[in-house]
């Protein structure tokens, strides 16, 4: 069993206790269940740069990334870095994130933010919006076609944006559908780990222009993103770059400096 699938037994597990205890009709009375969300797909065509920053404090393969800064700081670095949105990734277990994460982010800050999140259930996506979500993120490597039909249709119904996750050729080819907003393709073998731009290279020119090409993972350098824009990418995913760091939006406040000069 590899460490996704460990990952999504555990969330069907986690997922099935949620409801047992809080109901959706709970979730949709709450305060920012009819705020007008804020898109990304649109963030990342208007502009130069495209930075989507993370907020990471472990992951299964480096352990602990960071887990002194709150994420109300690391927000507010973010913004006023300049970036396009933000990634919160919510998972307790496996990345030491939570749902009030989200929540702390959305009370600091107005850019668009992602709850990053391994989707498997409706439920998800009421919570998403629930905690101030603007966009969710499916992840083709552990959804069938009609899942990821069904879940990205629910969550435009609900004013969401979806960037689908994709790490191979089929798994783009079973996921093209319009209810997608960005495709982004991950650089990090799931089955190894390893880490390289070339398959956000390879998978470029079978990825539709109606959908906005975001790059995720083991991107570190200015010349990786010019690189990736010269393929038709407008987003790219930064993660561990700037949580690494003692202060990640000082962080990205340098990064997104360097990368407009040098474009």
């Amino acid at each position: 069993m590899n460490i996704l699938d460990k990952i999504i037994a555990d969330k069907h597990k986690e997922v099935a206790l949620k409801k047992s205890i809080i109901p959706i009709k709970q979730l949709e009375n709450s305060v920012l269940f009819d705020r007008e969300t804020n898109s990304l797909a649109k963030a990342l065509q208007n502009s130069d740069t495209g930075i989507i920053a993370e907020h990471k404090r472990r992951s299964p393969s480096k352990s602990v990334i960071n887990q002194k800064v709150s994420v109300q700081d690391v927000a507010d670095g973010y913004q006023n870095a300049g970036a396009c949105g933000m990634s919160v990734l919510s998972d307790g277990k496996y990345f030491g994130g939570s749902l009030e994460d989200l929540l702390l982010a959305r009370a600091t800050v107005q850019m668009p933010l992602l709850r990053k999140e391994f989707i498997i259930d409706e439920y998800q996506l009421v919570e998403a919006k629930a905690h101030g979500a603007d966009v969710i993120l499916l992840i083709a490597a552990v959804l069938s076609r009609d899942e990821i039909k069904s879940l990205s249709q629910f969550a435009k119904s609900l004013s969401l944006d979806v960037l689908l996750e994709v790490h191979n050729q089929d798994e783009l080819q079973k996921s093209i559908m319009p209810s997608l907003d960005m495709l982004g393709v991950n650089n990090r073998n799931l089955k190894t780990f390893e880490v390289s731009t070339d398959i956000s290279k390879t998978l470029s020119t079978q990825i539709p222009d109606d959908f906005v090409k975001v790059s995720e993972s083991g991107i570190s350098t200015i010349e990786a993103i010019k690189d990736l824009k010269q393929y038709g990418y407008k987003g790219f995913l930064i993660g561990e770059n700037f949580m690494k760091t003692e202060n990640p939006g000082a962080s990205a406040v340098e990064f997104i400096q360097k990368l407009n000069k040098d474009l």
